[in-house]
């Protein structure tokens, strides 16, 4: 009995609302490894916004590679994990951040978030992490029945 995912079971859970763990290498210590909002549609990349001078920025750039996790927090446990390649582009406008921010808060407290945010966020530049999934791990304990 396997309990992997198909290809449409892994896409369809990672494109679900799931607060996501991102792990990057790092040259000097162990692997850095934060929590973080994502968009993801079936067959695309996963797309993360994020400061221009975010420690994980940084560990992207000199990684150019990074993996993801997304789970479920009650049984039956479910996970899909990603691996891939990098990539940075500056994100110039709200459009991305409001889509994520209604996706992850609704709309009322999602346009509160992009509201309260855009001086930081504007401050501090912005830019938009795009990883292209290579390889998968999942698992979906529902499989095993009963």
């Amino acid at each position: 009995m396997s309990l992997s995912m198909s290809k449409a079971e892994r896409e369809a859970f990672l494109a679900d609302v799931h607060v996501a763990v991102l792990s990057v290498a790092r040259p000097d210590r162990p692997p850095l490894t934060v929590p973080v909002w994502y968009a993801y549609e079936p067959g695309g990349d996963i797309c993360i916004a994020t400061g221009a001078q975010a420690k994980k920025t940084g560990c992207i750039r000199a990684a150019a590679q990074a993996s993801l996790c997304v789970q479920t927090e009650t049984p039956p446990y479910k996970y899909v994990t990603v691996e891939g390649p990098t990539t940075i582009v500056p994100l110039d406008d709200d459009a991305f951040v409001r889509r994520v921010a209604h996706r992850y808060l609704g709309e009322q407290v999602g346009d509160y978030y992009v509201q309260s945010t855009a001086a930081e966020r504007a401050r501090s530049g912005e830019v938009l992490i795009r990883i292209t999934p290579r390889r998968w791990l999942t698992v979906d304990y529902a499989k095993m029945g009963g």
